[in-house]
């Protein structure tokens, strides 16, 4: 028996937690991996040219629909691993997430018309797509609000939850910012750097908000972020945190004389800094919940369905989640390097 009085050696015990761990995983990968396309499609419109719109989509073309495979997984093992969860987060989060799914759809639907549209139609298509990113980007950021605050439904907790919504699109707006610097050259190169520099702290107001917030929601949270030794063992995590910012911050301020120059040393330092503050973020959050899927309602051994239809899913997942991965990897590593001319 552990200390949350489970027996982790019987598949009741340990099966739960490994599907609430692939959850959890699919779910980083999504946010990390859509966040950047999201982030470049909340930019479109800054761009002021149809060569540098080109340019932005040809970045993200290769990725971002199977970017969207790891949010299926993620609310798929939910659905079948954690039914009475997935009923309490879904019911509470229709609206946002009815308006998620929509935009979400509009990309997909303008990414491939633009295509096909006349000359004078693709500018329309442009704007669906970066409205259908910023409200996508800011839905998920609305329901990471009500999970931490564990799904309240009066006004300050819908304006905290729209407060990190609008965090979470800047935050992915950085990320995108980052992957254009990586991605791209020249003058659209230089306004990357402008965009990532005018999202950088706004990011930071959104994690400090949640990182306030969320030990405040449960009695259970403060005291496991705020007792000793834990207080010692997890004040890494903010120092790394802030330190990663510095980082971007300094390295957004010398990156233009560098490009001016030719040299694309250091191109990658706030793209990758940006995805770790993303990674320690995320583990505090999830240290923060663990182990309730609904603050202080349910935890993943209660809202599990049964061992033996989790035993059976199981092997399902054996062989699908490497298969993502894989292929996930391997497209990477294809379609690595610089961004060629977007050509139909």
């Amino acid at each position: 028996m552990s200390e949350l009085g489970v027996d982790l050696m019987s598949p009741s015990g340990w099966l739960p937690l490994v599907f609430a761990l692939v959850m959890a995983l699919s779910m980083l990968a999504y946010v990390v991996l859509d966040g950047f396309d999201l982030g470049v499609g909340a930019l479109l419109d800054s761009a002021d040219s149809l060569e540098h719109k080109d340019m932005m989509i040809a970045s993200i073309g290769p990725f971002w629909d199977a970017n969207e495979t790891w949010l299926v997984l993620g609310v798929g093992v939910l659905l079948v691993g954690f039914p009475m969860a997935h009923g309490v987060i879904l019911g509470a989060l229709y609206l946002p997430v009815a308006l998620m799914l929509v935009t979400l759809s509009l990309r997909g639907v303008a990414f491939d018309f633009r295509v096909k549209a006349k000359a004078q139609h693709r500018p329309l298509w442009d704007k669906v797509f970066y409205i259908g990113s910023i409200l996508a980007s800011w839905a998920q950021g609305f329901m990471l609000g009500q999970l931490i605050i564990g799904f309240k439904q009066d006004m300050s907790s819908y304006l905290f939850s729209a407060l990190i919504g609008f965090c979470l699109l800047f935050a992915y707006r950085m990320l995108g910012a980052g992957w254009l610097i990586m991605k791209t050259e020249g003058s659209l190169q230089l306004k990357a750097v402008l965009w990532a520099k005018n999202s950088l702290w706004l990011t930071a107001a959104g994690v400090l908000a949640i990182s306030i917030a969320t030990p405040w929601v449960s009695q259970r949270i403060f005291d496991k972020w705020f007792s000793f030794p834990n207080l010692l063992m997890l004040l890494p995590i903010p120092v790394m945190t802030f330190s990663l910012f510095i980082v971007i911050g300094r390295s957004l301020s010398r990156l233009p004389t560098r490009f001016a120059q030719g040299n694309q040393y250091g191109a990658g330092v706030p793209f990758a800094s940006t995805v770790g503050i993303f990674l320690l973020s995320f583990y505090g959050l999830a240290y923060s919940l663990f182990p309730w899927l609904v603050i202080d309602q349910l935890d993943i051994w209660q809202a599990a369905s049964s061992p033996e239809a989790l035993m059976v899913i199981f092997y399902g997942v054996v062989v699908v989640f490497p298969v993502i991965i894989g292929y996930t990897i391997f497209a990477y590593w294809v379609f690595w390097g610089k961004s060629t001319k977007l050509h139909y």
